[in-house]
This record gives structure tokens, C-alpha cells and sequence, in this order.
């Protein structure tokens, strides 16, 4: 019995042992059969190669300069903030109420932002909404001036004969008589309100301006009255509304336009 016991002992001995193959790194292989040790030695990367890699990256990256305004794309929305992506490797963190005078703002639009800093202390890349509109706001205060052109107004607050709009960053000027066609009784109803303003005077010395909301009232209310004065015949029966009663007649309105019956 012993001698059976050392002869297979002895076969053991002499038998060739076997190396386990390693599956290469490319193969498909169950997670604990991977060779994990062997993957870290290949795939490793020498402080060489990760320069390479890292110089490589930034050449992806636009340059961002400290101090300057540059276009960016929203990417995300919500009540606290708006992320606007410049290229740049973080994305930019802006305050939502920088956009409020913009309440059809929506993921994909471009917006310009002012770069307060390209990382802070956290690495975050500091952009501002507000900068970036009030360093354009005054050119873009006087084209649309130049130009006639109806402009977006965010109504902040009431003061003093009128309220306090922001068009383009810069506080304009609302007066009370300009808001609406008829008299106004309760302007804090407008307050925190997105509307259509036309920029009615712009002082260059003191960078006053003067908005208007019932000039554009107005300017519809004349072309409806166009188009109705364009379709009167002579002899035609209309129906309308009484508005003043006088001495010497009776004020009919015909849908825009007053009539005076005799």
C-alpha cells in the first residue's frame, strides 16, 4: 500500500503542470474570470501619454478669457438656475432670475454671457447673464431707438409718476400715462410682468430712457381703424356702441372706430 502511495506521488511529480491561459483584453469573458492585473500593466498610461492625452483634450476647448462676453447654448432649466455651455470643459452656473425678463427662454437657445472667472476655488467656470446684457445693453438701446423697433421690458417695480422697467439690463423709465389708453387704477397689477415697450426718448448725457406700452396700443388701434375706414361704404348698415351722449350728438363706437350721429 505504501508502495502504491509513493509511485502516484512520484506520476504528480513528473506530470507537466499546465498554465492557465490568460483571456486577452479585447476577449468577451465573465468579470470574474477577467484578468484585471494584467489589464492595468497594458492599458496604464505613463505620465508621457497622459500629457499627450491631456494637451490633446484641450486643443478640444474653447479659450476662455477672464473679462469677456462670449455666445453660449442652454442646456438646462430650472426655478434656481440656468447651465449655459461655451465650450469651455464645465458648463456655466447662471442665477434663473438674470433671465426673467425672458420667460420664453428654452434648452438650445444661445445667450450671451460675461466670464467672471474661468474656475473659482470649486473649479466651476462663473458666468454672468446680466454683465454680458448691460456691456451690449446700450448700443442695443439706441439701434433699437434708431430703428423704431419694439422691444421686451420687464416691469420691476413701481416708483415715483410710473414704474421701473428692465429692456436689455438698463432701468427705463414707465410713466403712468404711457402704460395703457385708458387711465390705470392699479399699477402694482403690472409689477413682475414681461411686456412690449417702444423706446420713446433717450437722454445720452444722463443714459435715461423713456419707454411707452400705450404707443404700441396705439399704433394697432390706428391701423384697425384703417382697415375698418377702408371697408365703409356709403349707406351701410352697421352696428356699434353708444359711448357719450352730447348736446350736439351721440358718440358711437363701430369696433375701433368713433362715430358721431347727429
Amino acid at each position: 500500500m505504501e508502495e502504491n502511495k509513493v509511485a502516484v506521488e512520484a506520476q504528480a511529480a513528473e506530470a507537466p503542470v499546465k498554465e492557465t491561459k490568460k483571456a486577452p483584453l479585447n476577449a468577451s469573458v465573465a468579470p470574474d474570470q477577467f484578468d484585471w492585473d494584467a489589464f492595468e500593466k497594458e492599458a496604464a498610461y505613463g505620465d508621457q501619454d497622459k500629457s499627450s492625452i491631456e494637451a490633446a483634450y484641450d486643443k478640444t476647448l474653447s479659450k476662455v478669457s477672464e473679462n469677456e462676453v462670449v455666445e453660449g447654448t442652454v442646456t438646462a432649466i430650472n426655478k434656481r438656475e440656468v447651465l449655459v455651455n461655451i465650450g469651455y470643459k464645465s458648463e456655466g452656473v447662471i442665477p434663473a432670475p438674470e433671465f426673467r425678463y425672458n420667460p420664453d427662454l428654452k434648452v438650445g437657445d444661445k445667450v450671451e454671457v460675461f466670464v467672471e472667472s474661468p474656475e473659482d476655488k470649486k473649479g466651476q467656470l462663473v458666468l454672468s447673464h446680466k454683465k454680458a446684457r448691460q456691456l451690449r445693453s446700450w448700443d442695443m438701446v439706441n439701434e433699437a431707438f434708431d430703428k423704431n423697433e419694439i422691444v421686451k421690458g420687464y416691469v420691476k417695480t413701481r416708483t415715483k409718476g410710473g414704474m421701473i422697467v428692465d429692456v436689455f439690463g438698463i432701468e427705463a423709465f414707465l410713466p403712468g400715462s404711457q402704460i395703457d389708453i385708458r387711465p390705470i387704477k392699479d399699477y402694482d397689477a403690472y409689477v413682475d410682468q414681461t411686456m412690449d415697450f417702444k423706446i420713446v426718448k433717450i437722454n445720452q448725457e444722463f443714459r435715461n430712457v423713456v419707454v411707452s406700452h400705450k404707443a404700441l396700443l396705439e399704433a394697432e388701434l390706428e391701423k384697425q381703424k384703417s382697415e375698418i375706414i377702408g371697408k365703409l361704404e356709403k349707406g351701410q348698415v352697421l352696428e356699434g356702441t353708444v359711448k357719450n351722449i352730447t348736446s350736439y350728438g351721440v358718440f358711437v363706437d363701430l369696433g375701433g372706430v368713433d362715430g358721431l350721429i347727429h
